[in-house]
């Protein structure tokens, strides 16, 4: 038993002890009388004081995973009964029609894949979302610290919390953006942080995604659709409004605006979000833009329009990576990026957002080290915690990786989208042989993580309800200060075999209610 439970139980049984004495203060046939009608009430009244003071211990966290499951259980329930569950299918043609799906560009051919929607959601309650809120922000806040300060001063390089050669042999660091500093010196406009949560009731972050990160737009179609397909279901449950993700966005836009239009930056309709590009665009009323459609001036960028007018252009919410937004600076390849537009960027001009040279925030060997960012640079104790991870890279922890090598899950540093992950236990000997000697000759590229044993959520296939592994995408949207989006992106395996959730790998996405009382 932990010390949190510990502490809840000692205050159980104080209670009872109180109980007890006032008793002895009465008439003995009175005392009798009293216990056996009280006797009920005080176990019942114990256990809540024991949930009640669990939940305060973990700051809103729900104490027990199986009253969560209720809570699913009885919103899943409710959901039957107003007809959603029933018009699943629907909603999934809708989406369908809408042009909500995930593009494959791969092997030199493009392929687009329903994203399959499941209609039973993941619901948190509030009490523990303000709980993840606070350490959401609290991370967001560290790692746009770490990046002013990388590309600037690097205080934590030379105080030695993260080792030199580590961060610059990340393929996120970015020289070109040295000594360059954005507007407001915001770098993480938009965030999409990763997490799971462990059947021990306890949050991990799996990883924290600065570039370019998307699934905004999934949740809030869903939702809209789901409305029009069951008004009745959000009328009768108290539930937060994910609608003002567009807003969130905008603020986010407009604060770091330096004068005139703002655009979204797609690379066009073969990206895997275009969708996302299309549907935000819309959502917040800006331009959705390509690369063609913009130009550099006297290091001011404009946009423009199909009669020849050009317009200038204040911030850029860019859908591009960083090596292909400016051939001129990074990839000399890149069609799909505008000439110049960096140096507009670094001559304070224009905002882009996110801004280049993320990467190196969220590379999988960083993310090992934004704990100590959190100590080092607000000096706080992280509120979420990471997986229990590892790093090759030191002796100590390859020692230790190559001794339980069979129960860890290990990652290309390199690789995202659900590519480059491993598990040790599912590797035959001769390729666990070839993997050591890869992990040995190239330490710094991968790191190992204990398998979380996360939570299962409820699912319907063909007309049953079942359970598979799902993760949450939370985005946080920094203005003047970090925002949490109440409610997020959902994504589970729809193989009962697999830990994978990623949409390109052939998940589904379901919508997540944060409820409001």
């Amino acid at each position: 038993m932990s010390k949190r439970w510990q502490r809840a139980t000692q205050y159980g049984l104080i209670l009872c002890a109180i109980t007890v004495l006032s008793l002895f203060s009465r008439k003995i046939v009175d005392k009798c009388f009293i216990w056996c009608k009280l006797i009920p009430i005080i176990v019942v009244g114990t256990k809540a004081f024991c949930v009640g003071q669990g939940a305060f211990l973990r700051a809103g966290v729900e104490a027990f995973p199986a009253r969560q499951k209720t809570i699913q259980r009885k919103v899943r329930e409710r959901m039957y009964e107003m007809d959603l569950l029933d018009n699943t299918e629907d909603v999934n043609r809708l989406l369908a029609r809408y042009g909500v799906k995930f593009g494959i560009y791969k092997n030199n051919t493009f392929k687009e894949q329903l994203f399959p929607f499941d209609a039973i959601p993941r619901v948190i309650q509030k009490e523990e979302f303000d709980y993840l809120e606070r350490g959401l922000k609290q991370r967001v806040m560290a790692l746009n610290i770490f990046l002013d300060d990388i590309y600037h001063d690097k205080k934590i390089v030379r105080d030695q919390v993260i080792p030199e050669d580590f961060i610059f042999a990340s393929s996120g660091y970015m020289p070109a953006c040295e000594g360059v500093t954005p507007v407001k010196r915001i770098y993480a406009h938009i965030s999409g942080i990763d997490l799971v949560k462990g059947k021990d009731g306890e949050w991990y972050i799996l990883e924290d995604n600065l570039r370019v990160p998307s699934g905004a737009s999934y949740p809030m179609i869903a939702r809209e659709l789901c409305r029009r397909s069951s008004p009745k279901t959000f009328r009768d449950n108290q539930l937060e409004d994910n609608r003002n993700y567009a807003q969130l966005l905008r603020r986010a836009m407009d604060t770091v605006n330096v004068e005139g239009h703002t655009v979204i930056l797609t690379p066009g309709r073969y990206n895997a979000a275009y969708f996302e590009h299309s549907y935000l665009a819309e959502k917040t009323g800006a331009h959705l833009v390509n690369g063609s459609e913009l130009t550099v001036e006297n290091d001011r960028l404009f946009y423009v329009d199909y009669k020849g007018k050009k317009e200038r252009v204040g911030a850029v919410y860019r859908r591009i990576s960083d090596e292909y937004l400016d051939p001129m600076h990074f990839n000399p390849e890149s069609v799909i990026g505008i000439p110049h537009i960096f140096d507009a960027y670094r001559k304070g001009n224009v905002a882009l957002l996110n801004a280049p040279g993320n990467g190196i925030a969220d590379d999988k060997g960083i993310y090992y080290f934004v704990p100590k960012m959190i100590r080092y640079y607000l000096g706080e104790e992280p509120v979420l915690s990471n997986a229990p991870t590892y790093l090759p890279f030191y002796e100590e922890d390859m020692a230790y990786v190559l001794a339980h090598f069979d129960s860890l899950v290990l990652k290309d540093v390199a690789e995202a989208g659900g590519y480059g992950v491993v598990f040790g236990s599912s590797m035959t000997k001769a390729q666990k042989a070839d993997f050591i000697a890869l992990l040995q000759r190239e330490p710094r590229r991968f790191i190992a993580q204990e398998v979380i044993d996360f939570q299962d959520l409820e699912i319907q296939d063909a007309g049953s309800v079942v359970e598979r592994k799902a993760d949450l995408r939370a985005f946080v949207l920094m203005a003047d200060e970090p925002q949490v989006w109440k409610s997020g992106l959902t994504r589970f395996s729809r193989n009962p075999d697999s830990f994978i959730v990623n949409s390109s790998q052939g998940g589904g996405f379901k919508d997540t209610w944060v409820l409001s009382h």
